[in-house]
């Protein structure tokens, strides 16, 4: 905007293009409004590496203003030569090709999905895959709520007739020859996967840094206030070797948000924290994708773990993985003096030979190990969620019901 300057989020989108390497064409917006200053934008702009080519740099500005719809056409000019330049074709005689835009449920339609048709034409009818999901094309809706048979390279379009799941933004969408190669593939796909879902992650993490042998460690940055994100910086990226380059891709203040947790997962980064935390949607898609997120309180702690990643010194952190809960609700006595716990599982699965917290409230009253496991007067290895199992602890009986 020519009245509101740079904002936050328009140096995040000039990050998440960097570390996409995809080009920049600026449009600055609202020039018609009293306050607009164009020329300070370029200015501001020149201090995040975007210089406009009026000032000898590489990148196209173009001022704008969407609601008199002054120089739009000057900006799909542009953005035609920068197409031309970097010669993007397109091939309209094969089978379509794109990326779903977004994806929704629909009560009256079912699954509806916006694809963006890159190269080829999809014609109603066609076989497709697109993720995990499979299926034929009923109808093609373009922007304006008409329906059309076939759509070519450069056009996004509503996409009906996706069986399964709704799929994921960002995901692939191919037609295939035939309904049951869609079906095969999408089995094959799902199958996959579970497998990398239950397998370890392979995300970058600073523990297993040196042995990755990287040339650069990518990292993403956030703080409580500009002066300590500044000094952060500059501390880490001093911390570079001969060996690996540390680079600072996004640095922001306040919490981690999703979008910073996917910039990471996308540009195999890790996340520091200083003094802020994660927001809950950004913690589950870390935790999904094996994205690293570390807090710290201490500028010191922060820039010596860094440090000890890159000559692959870091302990690796112990973090305990809650396979279940489960809540007392009866106590038997044994022969022997011994107790054990009759229990009702909450959450996750109660497992023999495990190790286990005992809580009342939120206090820890003992560490110990899960020694016997009974689902009623049999042993068990293991007894699922929403089912009553016996428990034997070593160590421990002082059991409470609740």
């Amino acid at each position: 905007s020519a009245t509101d300057g740079v904002m936050p989020q328009t140096i995040e989108a000039i990050d998440h293009a960097k570390a996409a390497a995809v080009p920049i064409v600026v449009a600055v917006n609202k020039i018609d409004l009293p306050g607009a200053n164009p020329q300070k934008i370029r200015q501001d702009l020149a201090n995040h590496g975007l210089q406009a080519e009026e000032w000898g740099g590489k990148h196209i500005f173009v001022d704008v203003s969407a609601k008199k719809r002054l120089n739009l056409d000057k900006l799909l000019e542009m953005l035609a030569i920068q197409a031309e330049i970097l010669e993007l074709k397109a091939n309209p005689n094969r089978p379509g090709q794109g990326t779903v835009v977004e994806a929704k449920m629909d009560k009256k339609r079912g699954t509806v999905v916006t694809v963006l048709v890159q190269t080829g034409t999809v014609k109603v009818g066609d076989p497709f895959l697109m993720g995990l999901c499979w299926g034929k094309v009923k109808a093609l809706i373009t922007d304006h709520g008409d329906r059309i048979q076939s759509a070519g390279p450069s056009t996004p379009v509503e996409i009906l007739g996706v069986a399964g799941e709704v799929p994921q933004a960002g995901e692939t969408f191919n037609v295939v020859q035939s309904e049951s190669t869609a079906k095969e593939i999408s089995s094959k796909r799902s199958r996959i996967y579970r497998e990398e879902a239950l397998a370890h992650k392979k995300h970058l993490s600073l523990v297993g840094l040196k042995t990755r042998k990287l040339k650069e460690l990518p990292i993403i940055l956030k703080a409580d206030v500009q002066g300590s994100l500044e000094a952060i910086k500059d501390q880490i990226e001093k911390l570079s070797n001969p060996e690996t380059v540390v680079r600072v891709i996004h640095a922001g203040l306040g919490n981690a948000n999703e979008s910073d947790v996917l910039l990471a997962g996308a540009s195999d980064a890790v996340v520091l924290l200083f003094h802020t935390d994660a927001d809950s949607r950004a913690s589950e898609t870390a935790e999904k994708q094996g994205v690293e997120v570390r807090r710290y309180e201490i500028i010191y702690d922060l820039t010596a773990d860094v440090k000890a990643a890159l000559e692959g010194l870091l302990e690796p952190e112990i973090v305990d993985v809650a396979v279940g809960k489960a809540e007392i609700r009866e106590i038997f006595s044994v022969r022997g003096g011994g107790k054990v716990a009759g229990c009702y599982v909450t959450d996750g699965k109660a497992v023999r030979g495990s190790g286990a917290k005992v809580f009342r409230g939120n206090a820890v009253l003992g560490e110990v190990k899960v020694e016997s496991l009974k689902r009623f007067k049999d042993d068990a290895k293991e007894v699922e969620k929403n089912l009553e199992c016996g428990l034997g602890l070593s160590c421990y009986s002082d059991f409470q019901k609740g």
